[in-house]
């Protein structure tokens, strides 16, 4: 690990590990609003609408959505291989967590200090959900 990486801890929800561009996002999130073909959000006035979320390490506040419409769209999302590489979530709910383990879709919480002080759009990040460990390396 190189010097200029910072090292916070976690809570694992879904095992896995993985690594990527970061990409925040300050709203809740239904998948099923993401274009599975390319990952990109659809949904109009979202915080990351037009970007695409694909194998990236995803900083959501939380899900939203019934557990059909999330659950469909994290396996559309699968199926065509974009989703996201791991989820670091602020808010954790039944929904989005039941969907992430139907994909095996690595995913974290409880991150010390708060993910939005210290993750930035375009950001290097490994999350490591078994070693409750995330990775940051701020972009240059």
């Amino acid at each position: 690990m190189s010097e200029d990486m910072k090292v916070y801890k976690c809570r694992k929800i879904v095992k896995g590990s993985a690594s990527g561009e970061a990409l925040v996002s300050t709203d809740a999130m239904c998948f099923y609003l993401t274009d599975p073909e390319t990952g990109t959000v659809i949904e109009r006035n979202h915080a990351i609408h037009g970007k695409s979320i694909a194998n990236k390490i995803l900083v959501l506040k939380s899900g939203k959505g019934s557990s059909v419409v999330q659950v469909d769209g994290f396996y559309q999302l699968w199926v065509k291989n974009n989703l996201p590489a791991a989820i670091i979530l602020i808010d954790t709910e039944p929904v989005i967590v039941s969907s992430a383990v139907m994909v095996g879709c690595t995913m974290v919480d409880r991150m010390d200090p708060d993910p939005y002080k210290a993750i930035e759009d375009g950001d290097y990040v490994e999350v490591d959900a078994d070693r409750g460990e995330i990775r940051v390396r701020k972009k240059k």
